[in-house]
C-alpha cells in the first residue's frame, strides 16, 4: 500500500471513529486540558450526540498560575466540573495523583483505572494528547502512554490531538516554551471546530486561563481548525478469502 493510500486510509479511520455514536472517553493529566486542549474536539463530539467522559488524573493544584488562591486543587476542581457542563461532556472523573509527578506513578495503576472507567463506558475510542504531550509537559506525556497501554490490551483506538508544527515553531519563537508540533505528514485528520463553546469553557478555568497570553496566541493562530493524529488504529476484520 502506497504512502498516500495510508495516509488516506488513516485519515478515513480517524473521521470514521469522530462519526461513530458511540461513547467517548477522554484521558488527560489535568483539570483544564479538556478544555485548552481537547476542548473545541469535545464540544463538536458532544453537539453530534455522542456521550464523551473525561478522566482527569490530577487537580492540577501545582500549576504556577493561580497560585494565589488558598486550596487550589480545590479550586480546579469546581473549574473543571463547570467547563465539562459547557462543552456537554457527559461525565468526568477526578483522580488524585500528584500534579506534576505522575511519571512516578506506575504505569500500570494509571492503566488500570482507564481500563476500569472504559469498562464501565465501552469507549468506541480514547482520546488522548499526542504521546509528546503537546506541552512537553511530563504528566500529558504519562496520561497518553496510560491510554495507549490500554489501547494494546484491549485493541481500543486512540485519536491524539495535536498541533501542526508551524504553530508550535512560532509559539515557542514568541514565548520560549518547548511546544512540540506534527509535520503535516504525519497529521492524519484536521478537523473544522468551531471555538465558541471552547472559549466559554476556557473561561470558567479562570485561575488557568486569566493570564495565560500563550492559551489564546495558539487558538488564534490554529483558527477554526484542530488536528489530530491516529495513535493507535482501528483493528479491522481481515479480508473475507482469509477468514476461516
Amino acid at each position: 500500500m502506497g504512502e498516500d493510500t495510508q495516509a488516506t486510509t488513516r485519515a478515513g479511520q480517524v473521521r470514521a471513529l469522530l462519526d461513530e455514536p458511540g461513547a467517548v472517553l477522554a484521558v488527560v493529566a489535568h483539570p483544564d486540558d479538556e478544555s485548552f486542549g481537547l476542548g473545541a474536539v469535545l464540544d463538536r463530539l458532544a453537539a453530534a450526540g455522542t456521550p464523551v467522559t473525561v478522566l482527569c488524573f490530577t487537580r492540577g493544584e501545582a500549576s504556577t498560575l493561580g497560585g494565589e488562591q488558598a486550596d487550589l486543587g480545590a479550586v480546579r476542581a469546581k473549574e473543571l466540573d463547570t467547563a465539562a457542563t459547557v462543552l456537554g461532556v457527559t461525565r468526568t472523573v477526578l483522580l488524585d495523583y500528584p500534579d506534576g509527578d505522575l511519571a512516578h506513578v506506575s504505569l500500570d495503576e494509571l492503566a488500570g483505572h482507564v481500563e476500569s472507567l472504559a469498562a464501565e463506558v465501552r469507549p468506541t475510542y480514547l482520546l488522548a494528547f499526542d504521546p509528546d504531550g503537546v506541552t512537553s509537559h511530563p504528566d500529558h506525556m504519562r496520561a497518553t502512554e496510560a491510554a495507549l497501554a490500554v489501547a494494546d490490551r484491549s485493541v481500543l483506538p486512540v485519536v491524539g490531538w495535536t498541533l501542526p508544527a508551524q504553530v508550535a515553531d512560532q509559539l515557542n519563537a514568541e514565548f520560549g516554551t518547548a511546544l512540540v508540533g506534527s509535520r503535516p505528514d504525519v497529521v492524519d485528520l484536521t478537523l473544522p471546530v468551531s471555538r465558541k463553546r471552547q472559549r466559554e469553557a476556557i473561561a470558567c478555568h479562570r485561575s488557568q486561563s486569566t493570564d495565560n497570553p500563550l492559551l489564546h496566541r495558539r487558538l488564534d493562530l490554529l483558527g477554526d481548525t484542530e488536528h489530530l493524529r491516529l495513535l493507535r488504529p482501528q483493528l479491522l476484520p481481515p479480508p473475507a478469502h482469509e477468514r476461516s
